[in-house]
């Protein structure tokens, strides 16, 4: 088994839990579970955050499965820091979930996503390196 199929399947895990407690923050509006005795959702102000959060997991995280499939399809010893590479974005991926759903801490959610950001840029440009 490729190294890099458990920080992917990790990243996969997550959206399922994202799923989950999107799931769970829309039952009082869906289905009348957990309301509030006024009849409101208590948990309105955090399911927004979820639903950005889970969006945000099918948007730059693209190329980062793109780069997995490439590299497992070279069929190849995958280099060490392609895997360091793949986890420093998979736990940065649950590190900017918690930040943007729990927080409205803006500049960390940026720094956050900005480690995501260079972990897959820096997977890619060592792929292109390894094929010129």
């Amino acid at each position: 088994m490729s190294s890099l199929i458990l920080p992917l399947f990790t990243h996969v895990l997550l959206c399922t839990a994202l799923y989950a407690l999107l799931t769970l923050a829309r039952a009082p509006v869906v289905w009348g579970v957990g309301q509030t005795k006024d009849g409101s959702n208590p948990f309105g102000s955090i399911q927004p955050k979820i639903s950005a959060n889970l969006s945000n997991q099918f948007e730059w995280p693209l190329f980062f499965y793109i780069a997995i499939v490439l590299l497992i399809a070279k069929d190849e010893p995958i280099d060490i820091e392609q895997i360091y590479l793949a986890w420093v974005f998979v736990i940065g991926r649950v590190l900017h979930s918690i930040v943007q759903i729990f927080t409205d801490n803006i500049r960390l959610r940026g720094m956050v996503f900005t480690v995501n950001f260079v972990a897959v840029l820096a997977m890619w440009v060592l792929l292109v390196i390894e094929h010129i």
